[in-house]
């Protein structure tokens, strides 16, 4: 019986580790998003999404360059930097998100 209980104990403090880590990782994050290969010198043969978080540009899955515009328009992301609102989690070289906002830049008057 002893060890039954110090068993679902020591599963119930792994699983409450393990929820803060994911909690953490999910955090919202303000990042330059971008093209990958455009703006931010990334290896690929098409225009994808991209950011940067502390440095590190990241191709971003759960969602897709032409989800937020025409990349290739004068304001698209193929060739400008733009600031995002982001939550996920880094998995090996790449972004998964789970959370994408673009922030509006405020207009300069001409």
């Amino acid at each position: 019986m002893k060890k039954i209980l110090i068993t679902i104990v020591a599963i119930f403090l792994a699983n409450m580790a393990f929820s803060q880590i994911k909690k953490e990782a999910e955090k919202l994050q303000i990042v330059e998003a971008s093209c990958g290969q455009c703006n931010f010198g990334m290896a690929g043969n098409s225009c994808d999404l991209a950011i940067k978080i502390n440095g590190k540009a990241y191709f971003v899955d759960g969602t897709k360059i032409d989800e937020h515009g025409d990349a290739h328009a004068k304001d698209g992301f193929c060739k400008v930097v733009k600031k995002a609102e982001v939550k996920g989690e880094i998995i090996g070289e790449r972004f998964l998100a789970s959370y994408f906002k673009l922030i509006e830049e405020p207009k300069t008057p001409n």
